[in-house]
């Protein structure tokens, strides 16, 4: 197979199917290919004896085919007894071609590697990989890496190796990190060096790319595993400087834009608001109002993000800060993720500013993708004339024909779930056609609100360029949730314990994970659940109950109907997808029951829950879970309902999410699809972090070449994502 050379444009030929697997992996440069890491590695480099091997271990070893032959009993397969001269091992194939059986003819002599298995019929080898005897042996450990479908270990090995000789050629390894500025984990120190002179040198980036690619067999596998050896070091340190210099180099561009200086006015809407508030602000709140009023002050933009578990109040936070703008003559526009969501805005905010606004001829608007055309046009007409100083809705804010007359003032309700491109949209808002020369040079201040906490370490690593705000204390009054585990097999008692809330007068959700049942996943559906339990709590004689069914697929004017009739109490049980949750307010409802909850992430199932304990009653969350055909639940499911049970704390809750999932996962919508950390640990590295975020500036301040040519390396175009 000729060597890859991914790199070479070819503006005719199409590409090959191993190219197209390339480029689907990511693996566009050679530095790309440089940097596609190993998996494991296997040791090729040494011939074992049987007689030395043990039950588990992985080995290489040559022996002579003595037998071959395929058997149906319990199943069809092919078992192959070899000898080594030490002892006799049988090979068991239960896929096989008869190539395959040809090269294992008796008499032929093999090289075979493979996990030995012990047993009462003594060694065995389950599909070993082999091949002719013979041949030198390999000088280096064999690196096994990450693929994908149709493309051969063989293929990558090759084309990682034309790309680390082709990057090493065009000088792509150049050291950008300044030597006396190495983290001490990169640090070596050799024979008859003395530490504390500083006769010490650190692994090279070039070094560090060779040895973890073709590491030698006497190295530690464990430290190669666990990436604490100095050359993963090396790596670590490399990528987590990229990423700060990256978002180092974005703040400080947006601290050269300008922003409107936005004063609280002595009497004015901000003063006015917190008078007709109907509850006393906890000191979090209070505590990040100041927060956002000295940042609105400002000239330079906003760009804020603010924290807080379910129900701690980020709302009223984010209308204060409107209000300061609006006082001063200025637009907000607040989008949120769905309708449900943006509409409880809609309706909490007319409650607080309208009676302030119309006096000053001014209003509250809303737009959405499903408002009639009449509607809409009118909605635009407000917002273009400036009337309309605030305004709510969903993506249909960020639309072309959206023209804002001065906006100064951009919130974005769990921000997470919105895209790069649609929060740059945002931003832009403010420099339309209308506005004058000064005002197109100007950004509008960018508050984001998420109500999945960020942990301290990934607010550290990809939320450097924000200033974070954290409401970390709930408002009084809010009732404890008891989370319980039920196996499906209980279904029965839970709808029992569901006909004992409807009686003592209260609601309950049903959360399903699908609408319709999907042949790929078996899950009892949203439709199906709402005929089971709407049978179920209406047994002939009794007094009807309401069973609603809520899902994304429903035209608009049904889902808000429906959640009417909810809100309202007519309807006592709610079964939905998880298109409730964030936003759905409802204090009377004291029960959340979410099937397969061994499906949903663990800040979804956190949110979900938040939905409940928002009034005086005692509310329970249950969880129930199905083990499906294996009868036992997988390790992170397992870990996911644990930590539900054991706390209802949302940072604590964020900080076991990051655990699991790891940070690419957490993020979800921010980045562009790419993990932006592919080798360093939040948890583990955070030592290394806090070097990078040191060095960080002194590189952008003194070294700025070498700063721009890291970034290059590292993000090549995603450094872009990092943004918005």
């Amino acid at each position: 197979m000729p060597a890859a050379k991914p790199t070479v444009k070819t503006e005719n030929k199409p590409l090959s199917a191993p190219q197209k697997a390339l480029r689907k992996l990511g693996l566009d440069r050679d530095i790309d290919l440089a940097l596609h890491l190993p998996l494991r590695y296997e040791d090729e480099t040494r011939i074992v004896r049987l007689a030395d091997t043990r039950e588990g271990d992985t080995v290489q070893i040559e022996a002579t085919v003595v037998s071959c032959e395929i058997t149906y009993k319990p199943r069809r397969q092919l078992l192959v007894e070899v000898d080594d001269g030490s002892d006799t091992c049988t090979l068991r194939f239960f896929s096989f071609y008869p190539s395959q059986q040809k090269a294992l003819a008796v008499g032929n002599r093999l090289r075979l590697r493979g996990e030995i298995k012990g047993g009462f019929m003594g060694r065995t080898m389950m599909h070993p990989s082999f091949h002719a005897a013979g041949g030198e042996l390999p000088q280096a450990l064999t690196p096994v890496y990450p693929t994908s479908a149709g493309l051969p270990q063989v293929y990558l090995r090759k084309a990682v190796q034309s790309g680390l000789v082709h990057a090493a050629r065009h000088g792509a390894f150049a050291e950008t990190i300044p030597p006396d500025c190495m983290p001490p984990s990169t640090l070596r120190y050799g024979a008859g060096r003395d530490p504390h002179r500083g006769s010490v040198d650190a692994w090279g980036l070039a070094q560090s790319l060779h040895f973890l690619h073709h590491p030698t067999p006497d190295v530690s596998l464990a430290q190669l595993e666990d990436r604490t050896h100095p050359a993963w070091q090396r790596l670590k340190a490399e990528e987590l400087l990229a990423q700060q210099l990256s978002q180092l180099q974005s703040k400080r561009a947006r601290d050269l834009l300008r922003a409107p200086a936005l004063k609280l006015r002595p009497g004015g809407l901000h003063e006015q608001l917190l008078a007709v508030l109907p509850f006393a602000l906890t000191g979090a709140q209070r505590r990040v109002g100041e927060e956002l009023a000295q940042d609105l002050m400002r000239k330079v933009p906003m760009h804020r993000l603010l924290q807080g578990d379910v129900g701690s109040g980020k709302t009223v936070v984010a209308a204060l800060a409107a209000a300061v703008a609006m006082d001063g003559g200025w637009q907000c526009a607040l989008m949120a993720p769905t309708e449900i969501l943006a509409e409880q805005h809609f309706r909490k905010l007319i409650g607080w500013l309208e009676p302030l606004l119309s006096p000053l001829g001014k209003r509250v608007a809303w737009l959405t993708g499903s408002q009639k055309k009449k509607e809409r046009t009118e909605m635009l007409g407000l917002i273009a004339s400036g009337e309309a100083a605030l305004v709510v809705g969903t993506h249909a804010v960020i639309q072309e024909q959206v023209k804002f007359k001065n906006l100064a003032l951009a919130i974005i309700d769990e921000q997470h779930r919105f895209g790069v491109a649609q929060r740059l949209a945002l931003r832009e808002k403010m420099q339309t056609s209308e506005s004058s020369a000064a005002d197109a040079q100007q950004e509008p201040h960018m508050l984001m609100m998420s109500a999945t906490p960020i942990p301290r370490t990934l607010a550290m690593s990809y939320y450097a360029d924000l200033d974070v705000s954290t409401l970390d204390e709930l408002p009084p009054g809010r009732t404890p949730i008891v989370t319980r585990l039920v196996s499906e097999s209980r279904r029965d008692e839970l709808i029992e314990r569901i006909r004992h809330q409807i009686d003592q007068g209260r609601q309950v959700y049903w959360v399903c994970p699908l609408i319709e049942e999907s042949e790929a996943i078996d899950l009892t559906n949203a439709t199906e659940t709402h005929a089971l339990l709407t049978e179920a709590l209406n047994p002939p004689g009794s007094a009807p109950v309401l069973v609603g069914l809520l899902h994304s697929r429903m035209p608009a004017a049904d889902k808000k109907a429906e959640m009417a009739k909810f809100e309202s109490g007519q309807m006592a049980v709610l079964v939905s997808t998880t298109v409730i949750e964030v936003g759905v307010d409802v204090p009377n409802a004291s029960l959340m029951v979410i099937e397969h909850a061994e499906r949903f992430g663990l800040s979804q199932l956190h949110q979900l829950r938040g939905r409940v304990g928002r009034g005086a009653a005692a509310s329970a969350c249950v969880l129930m879970y199905a083990t499906g055909d294996s009868g036992r639940l997988s390790e992170t499911a397992r870990e996911r309902l644990k930590a539900m049970v054991e706390t209802t704390d949302g940072f604590e809750i964020a900080r076991r999410d990051l655990e699991i999932r790891g940070p690419g996962e957490f993020l979800g919508a921010r980045q562009s699809g790419a993990a932006l950390l592919r080798f360093a640990d939040l948890a583990e590295d955070v030592e290394l972090l806090e070097w990078a975020r040191e060095l960080a500036p002194k590189m952008l301040d003194q070294y700025p070449r070498q700063a721009e040519q890291h970034v290059a390396r590292w993000l090549g175009g995603k450094s872009d994502f990092l943004k918005a």
